[in-house]
């Protein structure tokens, strides 16, 4: 299914390039604009946040025992441990909407319900912590308690309205080397999660870049380190064997929709999108979630583009739906959901995003 698709997609745009018309400008902008939207991603989150969060995903199928998950955010556990612990849980990591996903993945994989699992996905970009604190820095107080606010209730909100429409059992997972997890010492795998976790969060640090390298190296080190000397041969084949199992699922969607996503930014109406959300209305509203949700935010780029879009006449209703749409869901996120968890349950939880943010929009910019 997914070779066919391929093949389909790669007909449309060889057909797209045959018969556009030679002076079409428009197309070669927008063939510049995926590239280097694509280049930077690449640059700036594939090392540094993509491939530590993709080995910290396979490092949860094979390290984690199944049955903590189950305890903290499967579908028998109390519901106000699960979705509390699944709503603050990525307040320390500068993620994106893309790299949260492995950890969605990874979880979702090992047992945790589809609920507590997407309060965890909408929550993870949401509220890092680096996010919150700029947002208080440009854009003021009282948006930046409204963006706490709102994405702790949406992502409650969300994950409970999940599992109400599809309700389902415990996700069984994969009984990987159960006996090697129990064999391992603990604290050689929280040194594990510790360092890759490290790299994540040094690479959107203000550190010089000669800093970043040198700590980045020492962390790379230890990894190394650990894998060759305090793990079995087979834990670290397996871990490493599930880490490419990830690779695979997430990463060729995700890179190609990074790529459509900068390819559509030039062809969007950008003075006719600022005339139509000047007004707290839901139609404004709605409007900014959709195009959060169609266009790709890096960490702590929605930032900037809000206080343009604001000084320039975007009301603070519009503004915040778009600052909590925007992050949580993007057009390459969107492919690798559907990736994990299906068609169904993807554009649900999208539709679900979009509505709620623009209700929170719609809520704050009535009594800002």
């Amino acid at each position: 299914m997914r070779e066919r698709n391929i093949i389909i997609i790669t007909i449309l745009v060889f057909l797209a390039v045959f018969f556009m018309p030679v002076n079409a400008e428009w197309f070669e902008k927008s063939v510049f604009s995926g590239l280097a939207l694509l280049h930077e991603y690449a640059k700036y989150h594939t090392l540094t946040c993509l491939l530590p969060a993709l080995f910290i995903a396979g490092g949860i199928t094979v390290f984690v025992n199944k049955e903590v998950i189950l305890k903290y955010l499967g579908s028998q556990a109390k519901k106000y441990v699960s979705y509390s612990v699944a709503s603050v849980s990525g307040i320390l990591l500068a993620v994106c909407s893309c790299t949260i996903l492995p950890l969605f993945a990874g979880i979702r994989r090992r047992g945790a319900g589809i609920g507590p699992a997407t309060t965890f996905l909408f929550a993870g970009p949401a509220i890092n912590i680096a996010a919150i604190l700029l947002t208080f820095s440009v854009l003021g107080a009282e948006i930046g308690t409204a963006r706490i606010i709102g994405a702790i209730t949406i992502s409650l909100l969300a994950g409970i309205t999940m599992a109400l429409i599809f309700r389902e059992k415990a996700e069984q997972g994969n009984m990987i080397a159960e006996q090697q997890k129990a064999a391992e010492k603990k604290h050689y795998i929280a040194i594990l999660f510790l360092a890759l976790v490290g790299i994540i969060v040094l690479g959107d640090t203000g550190l010089s870049p000669s800093m970043k390298i040198v700590v980045i190296a020492a962390l790379l080190l230890t990894i190394l380190l650990l894998t060759v000397f305090a793990f079995k041969k087979e834990t670290t084949k397996t871990w490493l064997g599930e880490s490419w199992s990830f690779i695979k699922l997430i990463l060729p969607a995700l890179l190609i929709g990074v790529f459509i996503a900068g390819f559509a930014q030039p062809l969007l109406p950008e003075s006719l999108i600022q005339g139509w959300v000047g007004d707290n209305t839901l139609t404004a509203n709605l409007l900014a979630t959709i195009f959060g949700a169609l266009t790709y935010f890096s960490t702590l780029t929605e930032i900037p583009i809000l206080q343009v879009l604001i000084d320039k006449g975007m009301h603070s209703g519009p503004a915040l739906a778009l600052l909590l749409a925007g992050p949580s869901v993007s057009l390459p996120n969107m492919l690798v959901i559907r990736n994990i968890i299906g068609t169904k349950k993807t554009i649900t939880y999208i539709s679900i995003v979009i509505i709620y943010s623009a209700i929170a929009g719609l809520i704050f910019g009535g009594i800002s």
